[in-house]
């Protein structure tokens, strides 16, 4: 047999697995997997005449994905050993890597978990080799039957009866898995269990409750040891502790997930909405404000109750039964809907700063990153089809220069194509992601394919930016919908005098402005860009007989527009600059004796650093280049 091996020939005995030939060819550490023909395949797999083959390390995605799927069943090996009773749900790979869905009649601690740490390496260590087997659905419901694993069994129940079925064993442990996992335990030697947390059978709040286990797994201890530390950084810079220490915003049990806005977070959430309202306005988009709730009989007919039921919170009065709203699409159809359009009237740009409710699950709540009530700076442009590139393409270059605008440079982008499930013909499909890629390309953007993860109405771009902390975040869109226009009665008059429906371009650039807050909080660890600080300049009087003159230079800065206070308090000044340096003023202005006289201003900036003195015009000068 001849294998091809990164681009090499290499004569392999009849029967020798990929294994050995990796072994005999390479001695490489940590290969955990090759592709074969484009699919992954576990290196027991025997490799097939003329396959070219590509190897998977544990330093590629793919390798990392491999590991932690691994690290997922020694888990599941370990709670069974320690906790015989568990029930097994679900263990999928995440971002970092794992967590897994567990029933167990006892909760849970932290305790526990160093526990099963300490049992997993005792596990690793002990050279178990993971044996995969492909067995028919009926042989695999009869094991987990057998095993007491209901859970297991319910799946098994809802998988396609011609999808393969793989059982990997560790020893006694058994757990089902699309895979590939590596060869053996011995491979799994960095990893932690991070945390606790609730959730629920299928993410529903109506099924069982099961306690979720969150573990991370690297392929080097000096890997897992990074990114611990990266968390500790990022828990510096926690956005619900700089929240609270900052004076910006809180949240409490009487309105979950539900943000309690102070003076001087509003003021950073309407200073992000007025840039967005002033690019809106240059931009053509009419600004508009839809009801908060509308009769769940539209919600329907635009497909959002069948799709997204869970997540609405419902309201009855009079006999009737509304939604509140979690999305503004329908309602911007509503709009459109007024009178009567022309083919010259096209594009029409609606934008709303919509307040939509979401019932996310108490358990996924996260500060200002996962809430119930937020605004999202939505827009829907209806537009014909021969307009859909030139739209796209404003869209994208827009996107990019708002993110920049707030200090993020790297960007991913990517094209999510035609799900299997979808309304609208094969013919719609192809013209609408042909679309998406032209814009794409015609700006040279370099994006990434996303195959099947399209929206049920039509393709997307998705916008991820990385912050300081090297942490990715999902934030803007561009959907084309050629579905909800037609299902909400939506039409224009074509060249021809005929009715025809509108494409409806679905986008958001900041998605919600209360998450993007937390980011920016997180991003500047509180640090905030000068034109975003809630409080620009303090000024500090050293003691009473300069307080006048304090007075009279906070007085000029906010005629001048800056966001000025002034610091009166008989607290030594030394603590003063202390204390407004922790609460992240970028400048504080002091005025004493020498001040006074000289009418003159000494400045400071919030990392400590003495800038001099300054005229105060002069000063006003130096902030006007900063904003």
């Amino acid at each position: 047999m001849i294998v091809e091996i990164n681009n090499k020939a290499y004569q392999a005995k009849d029967g020798d697995i990929l294994e050995d030939v990796i072994k005999q060819n390479f001695k490489q550490k940590n290969i955990v997997a090759a592709k074969v023909n484009d699919r992954l395949t576990d290196l027991s797999d025997y490799i097939r005449d003329n396959s070219k083959v590509e190897l998977i390390t544990t330093n590629d995605d793919d390798g990392l994905n491999i590991l932690r799927h691994s690290c997922a069943h020694l888990f599941g090996h370990a709670i069974k050993q320690l906790h015989p009773e568990t029930q097994m749900v679900i263990g999928p790979v995440i971002d970092n890597g794992f967590y897994y869905d567990i029933l167990s009649k006892n909760p849970l601690t932290e305790k526990d978990l160093t526990l099963i740490e300490n049992r997993m390496r005792k596990l690793a260590k002990k050279n178990y080799a993971i044996r995969r087997e492909v067995i028919s659905k009926e042989d695999a419901i009869a094991i987990f039957e057998d095993r007491k694993e209901p859970y297991k069994v319910e799946l098994l129940k809802e998988i396609a009866e011609d999808e393969v079925i793989a059982l990997y064993h560790h020893e006694e442990y058994i757990d089902m898995c699309r895979g590939p996992h590596l060869t053996n335990t011995k491979h799994v030697t960095a990893f932690k269990l991070m945390k606790i947390s609730g959730s629920y059978w299928k993410g529903d709040s109506s099924n069982q409750a099961l306690t979720r286990v969150y573990g991370t797994a690297w392929e080097t201890q000096e890997s897992l040891d990074s990114y611990l530390k990266s968390l500790e950084e990022a828990e510096k810079s926690d956005h619900r502790i700089l929240g609270k220490k900052l004076d910006l915003f809180h949240f409490q049990e009487e309105s979950p997930g539900m943000v309690f806005w102070h003076d001087k977070g509003w003021t950073i959430f309407n200073l992000i909405k007025d840039y967005i309202t002033g690019y809106l306005k240059k931009n053509s988009y009419k600004i508009i404000n839809t009801p908060q709730m509308l009769d769940k009989s539209l919600w329907k007919k635009s497909g959002h109750l069948d799709k997204f039921g869970d997540l609405i919170f419902d309201v009855g009065s009079e006999k009737k039964e509304y939604a509140i709203k979690p999305m503004s699409c329908p309602g911007h159809v509503q709009v459109f809907n007024q009178g009567l359009k022309s083919y010259k009237d096209l594009p029409v740009k609606y934008a709303e700063f919509g307040f939509v409710h979401r019932n996310e699950p108490s358990g996924t709540l996260h500060g200002l990153l996962r809430i119930r009530a937020f605004t999202q700076d939505d827009a829907h442009i209806f537009c014909t089809p021969d307009q859909i590139k030139e739209e796209i393409s404003i869209l994208i270059n827009t996107i990019k220069d708002i993110y920049n605008k707030f200090g993020f440079n790297d960007l991913k982008i990517e094209l999510s194509t035609r799900p299997d499930k979808r309304v609208g013909s094969d013919e719609i499909w192809d013209m609408a992601e042909s679309s998406l890629i032209e814009a794409l390309e015609a700006n040279n953007i370099k994006y990434l394919e996303n195959p099947g993860d399209g929206a049920f109405y039509g393709p997307k771009i998705d916008f991820s930016l990385k912050d300081s902390l090297s942490r990715v975040w999902q934030l803007g869109t561009i959907q084309l919908d050629f579905s909800m226009p037609g299902r909400l009665d939506a039409s224009y008059v074509d060249k021809e005098g005929n009715k025809d429906v509108p494409v409806m371009i679905h986008r958001a650039i900041l998605g919600s402005l209360e998450r993007f807050v937390g980011i920016l909080i997180e991003h500047y660890s509180g640090n905030l860009p000068f034109w975003l600080s809630p409080v620009q300049v303090v000024t500090l009087n050293i003691t009473d007989k300069h307080r006048s003159y304090a007075e009279e230079v906070n007085s000029k800065l906010l005629d001048y527009g800056i966001r000025s206070e002034c610091d009166y308090s008989n607290e030594k000044i030394s603590y003063k600059i202390r204390n407004h340096a922790i609460t992240r003023v970028p400048y504080m202005v002091i005025v004493g004796d020498k001040e006074l006289e000289n009418r003159m201003i000494s400045v400071r900036d919030r990392t400590g650093s003495d800038l001099g003195s300054f005229q105060l015009e002069e000063f006003v000068d130096l902030l006007k280049k900063n904003i």
